[in-house]
């Protein structure tokens, strides 16, 4: 038997409606399999530049029956040909935790996780958009804690004001949801994710990279992160070249200068760079 949906080193065919995409995943470092909830549209609070996810419409829709057929069939193709599965990721065209049917589709993912391949993780890729909700807040904080074992990778590109309006382009106020990732952050391990590229030519200031780098020294003293994973521009986005690529040595630096921070300050956590 063969992968329903041939793994592949990006996520365009998620774009065509599918509801499960194998990829295969730099920060996962290997086979990720991925759940969209949003087949027929992308649907998120944030316009960042740098993302991959072309605007487009279609009359797919999302169906739990047959995201369990579609998840169950691309594990058992990964299986028989000895592909081991890194985890099964909520990601798609847009913000996953903001879908009517996130609260069900997580808790059907991980039965079958458990089911089928209880060595995998379950992620969640977030812009922390749902945290402004209690009840999406209260929910990922169950999943976090409880037996769905949700590791939540959750974006941090900024640590001021100014770069959020250039590299996230959100109408939710930067102090509000910050004080939320903050807040779910202080609760519960979490992964941070954070995107270093220039918009219109302009790479982050120093006051910029400052702030940033406190903020998360302020998370490890809740003892909550889990790692750091900086990554680079790496694939085209409908707004190129509104944003572009920074060079290895920037990325690396940025790296080396949360590494020693946190290291002055007696915490001990992984902090990866994804060029």
């Amino acid at each position: 038997m063969a992968l329903s949906i041939n793994p592949t080193k990006n996520h365009r065919g998620r774009e065509k409606g599918l509801l499960v995409y194998p990829v295969y995943s730099r920060r996962s470092r290997g086979l990720s399999v991925g759940i969209n909830l949003f087949p027929d549209k992308k649907f998120c609070p944030f316009d960042c530049p740098y993302c991959e996810v072309f605007p487009f419409e279609n009359n797919s829709f999302f169906l739990l029956p047959q995201m369990e057929a579609d998840l169950r069939e691309a594990i058992a193709a990964a299986l028989e040909q000895d592909i081991p599965i890194k985890d099964i990721c909520f990601s798609g065209n847009g913000e996953p935790s903001l879908s009517p049917d996130f609260p069900e589709a997580l808790k059907l993912a991980a039965s079958i996780r458990e089911e089928l391949a209880p060595c995998a993780s379950m992620v969640l890729i977030t812009n922390g958009a749902g945290l402004m909700k209690p009840q999406i807040f209260s929910r990922l904080l169950d999943a976090v804690l409880g037996s769905e074992k949700l590791d939540v990778w959750l974006k941090l590109d900024a640590g001021t004001p100014e770069w959020y309006k250039k590299i996230n382009r959100c109408e939710i106020p930067f102090e509000e949801i910050t004080l939320k990732k903050k807040e779910f952050a202080s609760c519960a391990p979490v992964t941070i994710q954070t995107m270093l590229c220039s918009v219109e030519g302009e790479r982050p200031s120093a006051e910029e990279s400052h702030a940033w780098l406190e903020f998360l020294l302020g998370l490890a003293a809740s003892g909550n992160i889990r790692k750091v994973q900086i990554y680079g521009k790496a694939r085209s986005a409908p707004g190129d070249p509104l944003a572009s690529s920074l060079p290895v040595e920037y990325l690396e630096e940025r790296a080396s200068s949360l590494r020693r921070s946190l290291e002055a300050g007696g915490f001990s956590l992984p902090v990866e760079v994804f060029p």
